[in-house]
């Protein structure tokens, strides 16, 4: 997803919403810590599940999480999950592609989906998740 890949597919685009980011390790005990963004570092949700604000602030009632999860192929891929607040609780949504999760960034926050973006093709360019379309 860097300016040389499709020159095309941008944030905000209806095609980039069925983009997923394919880790080639997955996230264990040893290495979530090399993955943090910002200040917020990964945590385990339960086995295979991985999660960390890529948006939450005090002051927006809109939020959004990374979700590093093991998908039916056996895969591990870069996901998003919206948060809602319940009683002083964060419960998060459904999972959402990649692309589908920055799109909703994007339409919210512009310049943070931009760097969760650039986070997410740093990850790529250190050839450690590849970008893929993936059917509906």
């Amino acid at each position: 997803m860097s300016e040389n890949d499709d020159a095309a597919l941008k944030l905000g685009d209806d095609k980039f919403t069925k983009m997923m980011l394919f880790l080639k390790t997955p996230i264990n005990q040893q290495n979530h810590l090399d993955y943090k963004f910002g200040n917020s570092e990964l945590r385990e949700l339960q086995e295979g599940i991985w999660a960390m604000p890529a948006y939450l602030t005090d002051d927006d009632p809109y939020s959004l999480f990374f979700l590093f999860t093991t998908i039916d192929t056996g895969e591990m891929v870069v996901a998003f999950a919206e948060g809602t607040r319940q009683d002083k609780q964060l419960k998060l949504g459904q999972p959402l592609t990649t692309g589908a999760g920055l799109n909703s960034l994007f339409a919210q926050q512009e310049k943070r989906a931009q760097r969760v973006l650039k986070f997410l093709n740093d990850i790529s360019r250190a050839d450690e998740a590849e970008w893929h379309e993936i059917a509906n």
